[in-house]
């Protein structure tokens, strides 16, 4: 307990998943966690079941690709605590599994405004408020922002973003440094969520034999729990990664080790 005790953070796709798991992390170890998303039922019971068990936690409305909401967000946290101390890039979307000359220009903004102009926008007005004092910056990234997939075509618009992130990570860690501000990103491989639950049952395929093909590239033979991930994201936030800036943290259970 106390790993980021009265820490400021502001998670992005809180709701559901990674972020949920995150969220709910980082307000056991005392954080004061701003949950945001545009899904407004599932964050607020985020948000409840983290004030019943005594942390601290509220949840906001945010469209990532959105600059207005994203600089209200920003104002209203860096206003009501001071500061900004962590910033979690989680939220994103997956495209459809085509090859790029099927992907419609409407898909690829979608994907792309989503996954990493979100990522940008994120960083670009929580940074003032993180200058004076420092911080950390979480972007998740995935396993498909380093390799290519099994699939045949790969969710092209996915590894693009993703990558895009990877790249953006780096590029904030060498531009911020200066102001004690780091920036690390997690690249998750098959983790047990609402997204990946729903790739399956929409896989041609069927999930059953969906899931059993994906497990097979996992040597581990297993997915992962979003509280894998959520434990990564802890260590980059915590003041136990303050010498750790511009890197890469895969959570993959070997996945691309093959």
């Amino acid at each position: 307990m106390g790993r980021v005790q009265d820490k400021v953070a502001i998670v992005t796709g809180g709701a559901k998943g990674l972020g949920k798991a995150t969220s709910i992390l980082l307000a056991q170890e005392s954080a004061h966690v701003t949950i945001v998303d545009i899904d407004d039922g599932p964050g607020i019971e985020v948000e409840k079941e983290i004030s019943g068990t005594g942390g601290s936690s509220r949840y906001l409305h945010m469209d990532v690709t959105s600059e207005e909401d994203v600089r209200r967000v920003c104002r209203e946290v860096g206003e009501k605590y001071g500061r900004i101390d962590i910033l979690v890039n989680n939220a994103g979307i997956s495209g459809a599994p085509r090859p790029t000359h099927e992907i419609s220009l409407s898909e690829w903004n979608r994907v792309l405004d989503v996954d990493a102009k979100g990522v940008f926008l994120c960083t670009k007005h929580a940074v003032p408020y993180m200058r004076e004092n420092g911080g950390s910056i979480v972007n998740l990234s995935s396993v498909y922002g380093n390799v290519a997939g099994i699939d045949n075509p790969p969710p092209y618009l996915y590894h693009a973003a993703k990558g895009a992130v990877r790249m953006m990570t780096k590029s904030d860690a060498v531009c911020y440094a200066k102001d004690g501000i780091r920036v690390n990103s997690i690249h998750p491989g098959w983790i047990w969520t609402p997204m990946l639950d729903e790739v399956g049952k929409n896989a041609p395929e069927g999930q059953d034999a969906f899931n059993r093909r994906l497990k097979k590239h996992i040597p581990l033979g297993r997915y992962g729990e979003p509280l894998d991930v959520a434990y990564g994201v802890l260590y980059f936030a915590s003041d136990e990664s303050k010498f750790i800036t511009g890197s890469e943290l895969v959570i993959d259970g070997g996945y691309i080790a093959w």
